[in-house]
């Protein structure tokens, strides 16, 4: 990868930027505070290349993309009013799509290319997360899937003449989005469909369709009806506004309030009676029409056809996870470099940094630990979904790597409002303003958990599949009491004993007593909470996982043995809530319980000096964090 490595200095070299100077996050060893330098300092390039270089095609990404939201346009915007930042968006996004490594098209077909450039947008601006991933994978890449013969010209789409928009959930359909009530009625004397909204509940709600960005096309999801026939919901091509962004005739787009987060045109969006050639229908196996209206398909089910519709949103759930993502390691950085800088009263009258107090820097690790098991979870996952493994020579089940992209989503995503969330707490009133840099970072958050699938539909859904759809783990070995309960094979095997627990509890829950007199949605009740548990017990699980195999790809021993230390303390974050269960269970002793705590802080002390570089190796662009306000000296101190 590209990094430019003559710009990384010592710890201690200062960038004169601005009124105030911005200082990089040194070690902290004050008078007064003790912390126990137990490993040698790991270089922090090395750390980058775990984190982002699996091979040569990821290392060309990331360089890309992090260069790319290096430059002067993707400087943080301060106090800038929404509809401008609404325009900003959008010029970002050309500017992406002028520096495209490859083609737009490419980009789309790519589902690591995609989960690189959400990444890295995040960390500078979710607005432009989110156009892009509208444009680039929903709508650009749901074209490309569209068989039509002969293929349709994207041209107008991968030069950015249109902006591409996805419109499919309604005002009254949400996760309920497969019984949505937009029509398209086909008129087969015209060859024509006639899409219309048909009451204000089936108008698209938040779709990006303003004037901001200028000339929009959407895919819009709507049922087909042929006769009298309801062939399910399939996607329609239609453009939505000409070259000043003003609605084609028959096209209502109405503003929504400005919501939380990066400041994205959200919309409420209506047809009446707009007429669509014939060619607008998206087709594959799961429908298509003859100009005659002659209805064919290979898939039965009309909830499947929709399904098949809609699949660009699987890669879509690695966006919202990658967007979340990044931006928990850039409010990691941000929030770690100011409690260097900002120095308060400590023992004895003292001055110390922030950082130095336990009660501080424990929570920060506690992140960073979370942090990287998500970054490691989620390149899993990203591989499993773009290149599937064929079984014995037929075409790849799907099934099981769309369930793991929805567990990964929720995981990551919940995981991220965590750590944002504290990392703004730990930053103090400074990062309530915007201006700052974390203030956005959780609102963000909380969209992409609700976008491309609100979270705890989605868990309900993989929860119930995994309920007899795998089997339990093996039975673990019971915890003799020798083992160290810092180990992270007795605390991997504790979680997977929880994953066992909760597996078999939701399978009795669901055949409990008096089951069979319950209809099917009652018996998903009794066993809801049981399968909920299963489901993120198997997450942390995936992630534990993930980290393991990142260190022993780790040959350097300094920084093998600050990973292993984080990847234990990882694992300690996710064993101390279920501490009680898994003495139930066994898996844990009494004593080796009481002993969590002092564990979590033995290795919160061994990592306590590494925190600046366990963050400097996010990577996140200096110039990004030069241009935030709260990271100069003058701020910290107070005087500005």
């Amino acid at each position: 990868m590209h990094r430019r490595r003559v710009h990384r200095r010592a710890p201690s070299d200062r960038l004169r930027r601005g009124e105030g100077r911005f200082l990089r996050a040194a070690p902290v060893d004050e008078p007064g505070v003790t912390i126990n330098h137990a490993h040698p300092a790991p270089d922090p390039a090395r750390l980058t290349e775990l984190l982002f270089h699996e091979g040569p095609a990821d290392t060309a990404l990331h360089a890309h993309w992090r260069k790319a939201v290096s430059a002067d346009l993707f400087r943080h915007p301060g106090d800038t009013p929404a509809g401008e930042r609404w325009r900003l968006a959008y010029e970002r996004l050309r500017r992406i799509n002028d520096e495209l490594p490859v083609s737009p098209a490419d980009l789309a077909r790519d589902p690591r290319a995609l989960a690189a450039l959400h990444e890295w947008a995040s960390v500078v601006d979710g607005a432009t997360a989110t156009v892009a991933g509208i444009h680039y994978n929903l709508f650009l890449g749901s074209l490309l899937d569209d068989d039509v013969s002969p293929p349709r010209d994207p041209e107008e789409f991968a030069s950015l003449t249109r902006t591409g928009t996805f419109l499919c959930t309604e005002d009254a359909h949400g996760n309920d989005a497969a019984a949505l009530e937009t029509v398209a009625r086909y008129d087969a004397e015209r060859g024509e469909f006639v899409l219309h909204t048909p009451h204000p509940g089936a108008r698209k709600y938040m779709p990006n369709t303003s004037p901001a960005g200028g000339a929009k096309t959407a895919v819009v999801a709507a049922r087909l009806l042929v006769g009298d026939r309801d062939e399910g919901v399939f996607l329609f091509l239609t453009p939505l506004t000409d070259h000043h962004g003003s609605p084609l005739p028959g096209i209502t787009v109405e503003p929504l309030p400005e919501r939380v987060g990066s400041p994205v045109d959200h919309c409420v969006t209506a047809f009446d009676h707009v007429r669509l050639p014939r060619t607008a229908l998206l087709q594959g196996a799961h429908g298509r029409l003859s100009p005659d209206g002659t209805f064919t398909s290979a898939v039965g089910s009309t909830r499947k056809r929709f399904l098949h519709a809609i699949r660009r949103v699987t890669t879509g759930k690695l966006c919202m996870s990658a967007s979340t993502l990044g931006g928990s390691r850039a409010a990691l950085a941000i929030a770690t470099r100011y409690g260097h800088l900002r120095h308060v009263s400590g023992p004895g009258g003292r001055r110390v940094p922030l950082v130095a107090h336990r009660s501080h820097h424990a929570r920060l690790l506690a992140g960073v630990a979370t942090a990287y098991a998500m970054t490691f979870l989620h390149r899993y996952a990203t591989a499993r979904w773009a290149d599937p493994a064929p079984a014995a020579g037929t075409p790849a089940d799907r099934t099981d790597d769309e369930r793991l992209v929805a567990v990964v989503k929720g995981w990551i995503t919940w995981q991220a409002r965590d750590i944002t969330i504290e990392c703004r707490e730990r930053c103090g009133a400074r990062a309530l303003f915007p201006v700052n840099g974390l203030a956005e970072y959780p609102a963000n958050a909380e969209g992409a958990i609700t976008a491309e699938g609100d979270n705890l539909a989605v868990w309900c859904k993989a929860g119930a599949e995994m309920i007899f759809g795998r089997e339990p783990v093996a039975r673990v070995p019971e915890a003799t009491g020798a083992e160290s309960p810092a180990d992270p094979d007795l605390l991997r095997r504790a979680l997977a004993a929880a994953e066992r627990h909760w597996h078999l509890a939701a399978r009795r829950d669901l055949r409990g007593t008096g089951s069979r007199a319950q209809d099917a949605f009652a018996r998903w009740n009794n066993a809801s909470d049981a399968a909920l548990h299963l489901v993120g017990t198997h997450a942390a699980g995936l992630a534990a996982d993930a980290f393991a195999a990142a260190c022993a790809r780790v040959t350097d021993p300094g920084a093998r043995s600050v990973l292993d230390d984080l990847c234990a303390l990882f694992l300690l974050g996710q064993v101390v809530p279920r501490a009680g269960l898994l003495l139930a269970e066994r898996a844990l002793t009494a004593e080796q319980v009481r002993s969590l705590p002092e564990a979590t802080s033995r290795l919160t002390a061994r990592l306590a000096p590494h925190l600046s570089v366990l963050t400097e190796a996010f990577d996140v662009p200096e110039e990004h964090l030069a241009s935030l306000p709260m990271l100069t000296e003058r701020a910290a101190a107070g005087r500005g």
